[in-house]
C-alpha cells in the first residue's frame, strides 16, 4: 500500500547559483510528523524524489532509474520500476533487475528548526 502525504506546495530554495557545481534546491516537504507511517510517499515523484519511512529511518531516494533516467513508477510492495528498459529496485533502492546496475542515490535530507524535513537536490 502506498502513502500519500498531506502536504502543503513544496517551497524551493536555490543554491548558490547556475555556475556552481555544488549547486541544490531545498525542497520543504512539511512536517516530519506528516512521514510517522512506514511506507513510500511518492508526491514528489515529480521533484525528482520518494520520502520513505522504515521505522525510525525516514529517507529520500531519487525517482530516476540510474540506468537513463526514466521516472520511476512505485508497486504495492513499495518497490520502484522503470517503465522504459524494464529496471527494478527494492525498497530500499537496490537493483534487483537491470539494465540499471546502479542503486538509487539517497538525497541528503535535514530536520529543521520547525521540525520540517528538508531534502537537498542536485541542480548540476
Amino acid at each position: 500500500m502506498l502513502a500519500a502525504a498531506a502536504v502543503a506546495s513544496p517551497q524551493a530554495v536555490h543554491g548558490r547559483g547556475p555556475t556552481d557545481a555544488h549547486a541544490q534546491r531545498v525542497i520543504d516537504v512539511g512536517p516530519i510528523t506528516n512521514y510517522n507511517a512506514d511506507g513510500l510517499y511518492d508526491a514528489y515523484r515529480d521533484l525528482g524524489f520518494f520520502v520513505v519511512r522504515k521505522g525510525e529511518k525516514l529517507i529520500a531516494l531519487s525517482s530516476f532509474c540510474t540506468h537513463r533516467r526514466c521516472k520511476l513508477a512505485t508497486a504495492r510492495d513499495r518497490s520502484f520500476y522503470c517503465n522504459c528498459h524494464g529496471s527494478t529496485f527494492d525498497p530500499n533502492g537496490k537493483v534487483t533487475a537491470g539494465p540499471a546496475n546502479r542503486d538509487l542515490p539517497k538525497l541528503p535530507t535535514v530536520t529543521d528548526d520547525r521540525g520540517h524535513l528538508l531534502v537537498k537536490i542536485p541542480t548540476g
